[in-house]
């Protein structure tokens, strides 16, 4: 593997950078399957991620040729990344032509395509498996530890990346969940404040009266606290 420190850092500053608003999950794996192939230098990357039903799907392959390799995998359920994910641990073969890889599909559709070795990397973070990485080489033999190590890296810093990211979303809709609460209550207490003084009443007598017309009209409680302060309804005791 020949590639420059400096070139490197440049990759793992790129990859790092998913903390953004527009952040967009598949044109990062499209770069990282890109940037893969250049510095680990093997003939393709693809890469798997998991949905919500357990399953794996292609996201990103660094070229069409790659994709169909991918979905090989996924169509016989067979092939590297599907063992590295579920192990978590990574996968390789060093010549997919002698016939005794254990995924007989997967490894004679690879070798008709040109590649004649494969690694695959795990996506997890502790015990969140994301996915895996699949590096595909048109070259017989293992990759170097060096290269392997780069490339995990590389794997680690993306998982890291998806799991910050999908974390500040949860927390950006929990945010707005709790404004729209406090919102809600805002608008519940003016209505409240509203009935109480039209009518003479205490403020819970005002809230029963809210409560019970959101209940006989089959509507939420802040819609109806909204027509009775823009006075869209009138309500009596």
């Amino acid at each position: 593997m020949s590639v420059s420190d400096r070139r490197v850092r440049e990759v793992f500053i790129e990859l790092s950078d998913t903390l953004v608003a527009d952040f967009d999950i598949i044109e990062f794996l499209d770069r990282l399957a890109t940037r893969c192939s250049e510095l680990l230098d093997v003939s393709a990357c693809g890469i798997l991620l998991v949905d919500h039903h357990g399953g794996l799907n292609l996201v990103a392959a660094s070229s069409e040729q790659a994709r169909l390799i991918e979905l090989v995998q996924l169509q016989n359920l067979e092939g590297p990344c599907l063992d590295t994910f579920t192990s978590g641990r990574p996968v390789h073969y060093a010549d997919l032509r002698d016939g005794l890889s254990p995924w007989p599909r997967f490894a004679a559709a690879a070798v008709e395509a040109g590649y004649l070795s494969v690694q695959a990397l795990p996506m997890r973070l502790r015990d969140t498996k994301l996915g895996a990485v699949n590096l595909l080489s048109e070259r017989t033999g293992p990759l170097t530890d060096d290269t392997v190590v780069l490339g995990q890296a590389l794997a680690d810093a993306a998982t890291i990346g998806i799991v910050h990211q999908r974390a500040l979303a949860r927390q950006e809709i929990v945010t707005e969940q709790l404004q729209n609460a406090l919102n809600s209550r805002i608008l519940i207490e003016q209505a409240k404040g509203y009935l109480s003084h039209g009518l003479s009443i205490g403020v819970d007598e005002a809230f029963g009266i809210l409560r019970r017309y959101a209940r006989s009209t089959n509507r939420r409680l802040t819609a109806v606290a909204d027509d009775v302060v823009q006075g869209r309804i009138t309500l009596s005791g």
